[in-house]
């Protein structure tokens, strides 16, 4: 994999409290290798061997937030229960040890079912409307009070996450899970204060949950909100299909208490609106930034040709070039990179960037998916 001058990549990064040895994060990445949502010392030596191959941000695997249906898999790790935040904790002191920066990513996934298994919570599936996608019934309609103790979870998740030692929080908003099915009007039916005709009025949820997050960790603490216009219900749906909508929907996000907005695109490098600003016009991080003020992190098959959801249905990438990256980033489209496959498959991926010429990049297959490199 041959590209431009990488320096840009490898500028520290400030904001609050974190501070980073570059602008590369690991992107989360669902991983279902935690017996009873309990990680293990596997979980803390994959985490540590990205924090001393210099990954800048650390981004966990979702861990589910204290809902009795939060989960989908058995194997996906909880962020609650004394058990579980014992193994947290081991993860990052060994993350800390390696030089490296991390947060959890808190996480609610609403009625989406997992393709790998079968199994199924033993409380009732919840969502907005008791719909996985429109028109598509799963579970039951989620209740005010459930609502209100959701809400609570995840700020205390994000209390739990300060307490350890974590350097940031990530929840997780995107990819048509729980929050996400509140902005989606096709999946909040709702007619109380958490639906809604608009985007604005169907973010409530969403605002509630950041206000709970900001109390429970403090004004300096970073927090990150992960967001997305595609859901894996739909690849080509928008919530916003312009900047104003954008504007609605995500300032008063920011103005909540979210620091940094995690914004997930299939395709890092497509224009956001190319109706306004054409085919070279900013991706949607670049447009996040632009009309909210906060630091953004692009994401989008960064490092690798195809791009996630082909990767689960089996299909194999090979590394590409990295100029279009460095070129965003050199002007300042965005302030952080994520990438997940390439990380997920070569724990070295970001010291071989650093490298340069002569460094020998791994193609990413399915395979990866099933253990821990």
């Amino acid at each position: 994999m041959s590209h431009s001058n990488t320096d840009i990549l490898f500028e520290p990064f400030r904001l609050k409290t974190l501070a980073l040895r570059n602008r590369i994060v690991m992107a989360p990445m669902t991983r279902t290798f935690a017996p009873k949502g309990i990680p293990g010392a596997d979980i803390a030596a994959y985490y540590r061997r990205r924090a001393e191959n210099e990954v800048g941000l650390i981004l966990s695997e979702g861990t589910v937030i204290d809902r009795p249906a939060s989960s989908n898999h058995p194997g996906i790790p909880h962020f609650y229960g004394e058990k579980a935040l014992n193994g947290w904790k081991q993860v990052i002191d060994d993350v800390h040890a390696a030089g490296g920066r991390m947060g959890p990513q808190i996480w609610h996934v609403g009625s989406v079912a997992n393709g790998m298994t079968e199994w199924v919570p033993g409380a009732p599936i919840e969502s907005p409307s008791g719909l996985l996608a429109p028109g598509q019934p799963r579970g039951e309609t989620i209740s005010e009070e459930a609502i209100a103790d959701s809400i609570a979870a995840f700020g205390r998740a994000a209390a739990d996450a300060k307490r350890l030692g974590f350097d940031t929080v990530e929840i997780h908003g995107a990819h048509g899970y729980l929050i996400d099915q509140f902005f989606w009007s096709g999946t909040n039916l709702r007619t109380d204060l958490f639906g809604g005709a608009t985007l604005k009025e169907r973010s409530r949820f969403a605002g509630e949950v950041v206000k709970s997050v900001r109390a429970s960790v403090g004004p300096d603490f970073p927090i990150i909100l992960r967001v997305s216009q595609w859901k894996q219900q739909d690849y080509a749906v928008k919530l916003a299909d312009a900047p104003a909508a954008m504007t609605d929907w995500l300032v008063p996000l920011v103005e909540a208490g979210v620091d940094i907005l995690h914004c997930s695109q299939r395709r890092f490098w497509e224009p956001e609106f190319p109706s306004v600003d054409g085919q070279d016009g900013l991706n949607f991080a670049g447009w996040a930034k632009k009309l909210t003020g906060a630091a953004t992190i692009s994401v989008g098959s960064a490092g690798l040709s195809g791009e996630v959801m082909g990767a689960f249905a089996g299909e194999s990438s090979t590394p590409t070039k990295l100029d279009t990256l460095v070129e965003r980033m050199e002007r300042g489209e965005f302030d952080l990179i994520a990438v997940g496959r390439a990380l997920l498959s070569d724990p070295a991926w970001v010291a071989k960037v650093r490298q340069g010429e002569g460094a020998v990049f791994r193609n990413f297959t399915a395979d990866a998916f099933a253990t821990l490199v």
